[in-house]
């Protein structure tokens, strides 16, 4: 079985790696990482945006596999939150035939300001925190993430994606009922 990753982002890559392993018709396929445009913007500002990326991602590296994966992650409006938006990550599995979706859990950006630099600056995350000083990794996105510095660890990017590739996984599991 062979299933490509419409991303070289390390942490999709190992997330996507790692959970295969948990499932027994999945745990031999071979993967292989492209890297393919989301065709939205570098930080996609709405739930609706953060799934056509990760759609976008898996058809775009869909050829010659048996599933492609695109994992998206993004801003969605989240009413009652304090900024008003919360990060999920979206991740599209794709047969050939339909696309298989799943979500993170959000969370939302303790600092109204790094949300202010996305939203009305248009920075992506990994911008913002380091210029607010968060951090000065620029490749955190491909490492903890936000919200491994967020959580002090706790959860990181790599765990967080796991989420929604788990909840994607849902629609290829065999169930009796």
């Amino acid at each position: 079985m062979k299933i490509r990753i419409g991303s070289k982002n390390k942490a999709k890559v190992d997330a996507v790696e790692e959970i295969l392993k948990e499932y027994p018709h999945l745990a031999d396929a071979k993967t292989f990482a492209v890297e393919v445009s989301s065709d939205v913007s570098r930080q996609p500002k709405t739930l609706d945006e953060t799934v056509r990326g990760a759609i976008n991602r898996a058809k775009n590296s869909w050829s010659e596999c048996d599933y492609s994966i695109g994992i998206e992650s993004g801003l969605m409006h989240v009413p009652g939150s304090k900024s008003g938006y919360m990060d999920v990550c979206v991740c599209a599995i794709y047969d050939g035939k339909e696309f298989h979706i799943g979500l993170s859990s959000a969370w939302e950006f303790p600092n109204v300001s790094v949300m202010d630099l996305i939203v009305k600056d248009g920075l992506d995350m990994s911008q913002a925190i380091n210029k607010v000083g968060f951090t000065k990794n620029p490749g955190v996105g491909s490492a903890e993430g936000a919200i491994g510095i967020l959580t002090k660890g706790r959860m990181d990017r790599k765990e967080y994606t796991k989420q929604a590739l788990r909840t994607a996984l849902i629609h290829l599991e065999q169930f009796d009922f």
